[in-house]
């Protein structure tokens, strides 16, 4: 008896090791992940960020993004990358229940907060600390949830924006090809130049050639012209107009307004179905490296780069094709 029941006892803890073996998981989590709800960006009309007690607040209107409460418009292309962050985040792995948030940059000072609706509802809401060492996480909280999480991706750097980072630096913008005429002005001289066609120079040989009409009479060709008939270098015009058509500024001025300045430097102002102007006036200080100037196009004052206005503020005279060439 003392054999079976020794059996049997053996029997027991085989089968419960082989349950054991069978049934344990190693990689086995013991805790589940909380679910993202799904937010549809087209839907978001109001974005709110925030770091170190300073917030800033995008509201959307027809379809573009303002940044209040001036109503400055918002860089489009970085509020997409702030939705695109908050519609794919997506929580990895839990990291830590220890409240220890300053590690993860996820105190007070360091956290960047991020709160999205749609109309009067909250979709998203959720803290932002520094990337992993991997540079394949980002450490992240949830409202509500005192732990924090890596979520999917390095983009802290989505949402850790300034707010004259996040303004749109468009200040002119137009279709190159629509331009029919600029006028451009430097110091006291000026030259206006327009596309005029001209008719194509045929030779003697080519007259002579058939009875008939030359196919090239009659038909002309497009340059740039000034109203005395010289002609404009095309290739330094395209380049100018090229620069204009979408031209980004350094940064905005934001203590001045357009009417404080007066006394351009230099004035380009192209024509097509509108009219666009660009005046630069000169630098502040002898050693800026910027120049102000002030656009048609955009309400506020802005600075463009040294390098950026030596290449726009050409001598009119520049702009006209040389003896040689013509």
């Amino acid at each position: 008896m003392k054999v079976k029941k020794e059996y049997i006892i053996l029997g027991v803890v085989i089968v419960a090791l082989s349950a054991y073996l069978v049934f344990r998981n190693p990689d086995r989590t013991h805790y589940e992940l909380p679910t993202i709800p799904e937010m549809e960006v087209a839907d978001i009309s109001k974005i709110e960020i925030s770091k170190g007690g300073a917030s800033i607040v995008l509201n959307k209107k027809d379809d573009k993004w303002h940044i209040a409460p001036e109503e400055y418009l918002a860089d489009a292309g970085k509020v997409e990358g702030m939705l695109d962050g908050m519609e794919s985040l997506t929580l990895t792995a839990l990291v830590s229940e220890s409240e220890s948030y300053a590690r993860y940059d996820l105190d007070e000072e360091d956290k960047i907060t991020v709160k999205a609706w749609q109309g009067d509802t909250l979709k998203r809401n959720f803290e932002v600390g520094k990337t992993a060492s991997s540079f394949q996480h980002t450490f992240v909280k949830l409202s509500g949830d005192d732990r924090v999480y890596h979520g999917r991706g390095n983009f802290r750097n989505q949402f850790d924006q300034p707010l004259d980072d996040l303004r749109d630096k468009t200040v002119m913008s137009f279709d190159q090809k629509e331009i029919e005429e600029i006028h451009i002005t430097k110091g006291k001289e000026a030259i206006a130049l327009k596309r005029t066609q001209v008719p194509v120079e045929v030779t003697a040989g080519e007259k002579d050639a058939e009875a008939s009409p030359s196919p090239h009479e009659g038909v002309g060709k497009m340059v740039w012209q000034t109203a005395d008939g010289k002609e404009g270098d095309e290739a330094k015009i395209d380049r100018l107009l090229n620069t204009l058509s979408d031209l980004r500024c350094e940064k905005y001025i934001d203590d001045k307004k357009k009417e404080d300045f007066a006394d351009p430097v230099f004035t380009a102002q192209p024509k097509g179905t509108e009219e666009y102007t660009l005046s630069i006036f000169a630098k502040k200080d002898k050693d800026a490296n910027n120049y102000p100037a002030i656009s048609s196009e955009n309400d506020y004052p802005f600075l463009l780069p040294k390098w950026q206005a030596d290449r726009l503020m050409k001598k009119p005279d520049d702009m006209l094709k040389t003896p040689d060439e013509s």
